[in-house]
């Protein structure tokens, strides 16, 4: 089993309520209900009568230099904490400009010019996440990156910060798809 492999089903059953879902840009997908995180192949019931399945893998960090990597590190909580009941999956895909930039040029747009790190980490540790990379799986992956966040009701509005500031730095001048999708965890 990989163990780096996560699959999110979106359709009728999961344990995440979908509360919101909206195209920040490019095309929407499919309306659903619930979301189902699954780690590992995709298997079970609601993978197979998914209206979408995003997939993506947890990798190395690209684009953190080692001492924000460190602070990271020291300051992020584990994910599937209890009061933590509400949560985001923000797929995004970004343009071929970007990917046709070389490492290092993308890493000094991520790094000095969006500082996407360092304004991440000022929401620590009441914002948790997890970052999939999709781009490894293959080229029929709709997303480059899914990112996973989870918070406590009395955090949304620090995470609805947190992503208003990263969308207008330069970083987000390449992307050409996302989808914000807001979520509660039900009960059970």
């Amino acid at each position: 089993m990989n163990n780096r492999l996560y699959t999110f089903a979106g359709g009728d059953s999961g344990i995440w309520r979908i509360v919101k879902m909206e195209a920040i840009a490019g095309e929407p997908i499919p309306a659903a209900v619930m979301v189902d995180v699954i780690a590992g192949q995709e298997t079970g019931q609601s993978s197979r009568e998914a209206k979408w399945l995003l997939r993506g893998i947890t990798s190395n960090e690209r684009y953190v230099v080692h001492d924000e990597r460190e602070q990271i590190l020291a300051k992020q909580p584990a994910l599937g904490r209890l009061e933590a009941v509400c949560a985001a999956l923000i797929p995004i895909r970004k343009n071929s400009a970007w990917w046709n930039l070389h490492q290092d040029e993308r890493q000094k747009i991520f790094e000095e010019q969006s500082r996407h790190a360092h304004i991440g980490l000022q929401y620590l540790p009441a914002i948790a996440r997890r970052l999939h990379q999709c781009r490894d799986l293959g080229e029929s992956e709709p997303f480059d990156f899914l990112t996973w966040f989870e918070f406590a009701p009395a955090d949304e509005s620090n995470f609805n910060e947190l992503v208003a500031k990263l969308r207008v730095s330069p970083e987000w001048n390449y992307v050409e798809r996302e989808i914000d999708i807001r979520l509660v965890r039900e009960p059970t």
